[in-house]
């Protein structure tokens, strides 16, 4: 019976209950504390789309004022879009968009005679595309790309490029 008793101390193992209660309850604080983290990650990706469609009217840019310097017209042929070209750059509407791969789908188009409720102001020649995901929310005023058109050079001067920006401060 000694024998017996020595085997019955040594055959302890395992967690208690209360131990387990223990590490369950700060797994459960832990992804409370990190799931706010991860729940909005549609404003990073909304965010990083608008990045991308400055990037992609920056290069229809480039293109168009590259195409205009060599043989300079109205009207310039991207990939069989034609964009309409006023001082050496893109025009700020629709052809432009299309060109940079940016269609109605995925993105609604804002130009200076409106585009909807909760949308960026713009001037005259400007244009802008907000994701669709958003278009109509107060979201849609801080969270778009925006193209300014090209202007005029004074008294022969090289005309001032677009500028092309990407608004991401709330997506």
């Amino acid at each position: 019976m000694q024998s017996f008793g020595k085997f019955r101390h040594a055959t302890q193992a395992g967690f208690t209950l209360i131990e387990l209660i223990v590490v369950i309850v700060i797994l459960g604080i832990l992804a409370a504390t990190a799931l706010p983290k991860f729940a909005d990650l549609g404003g990073d990706a909304r965010g990083a789309t608008m990045k991308a469609a400055k990037g992609s009217m920056e290069a229809v840019s480039a293109m168009v004022h590259g195409k205009f310097l060599i043989n300079p017209t109205t009207t310039v042929s991207l990939e069989g879009v034609v964009v309409n070209v006023a001082n050496g750059y893109p025009v700020g509407d629709a052809k432009l968009l299309e060109a940079a791969g940016l269609n109605a789908t995925d993105y609604e188009l804002i130009t200076a005679t409106g585009g909807g409720t909760n949308s960026p102001t713009l001037s005259a020649g400007d244009v802008a595309v907000v994701p669709s995901s958003i278009k109509g929310t107060v979201k849609g005023l801080n969270c778009y790309a925006l193209y300014k058109a090209a202007v005029a050079g004074v008294a022969g001067a090289e005309p001032t490029p677009p500028k092309i920006t990407a608004v991401v401060t709330s997506c």
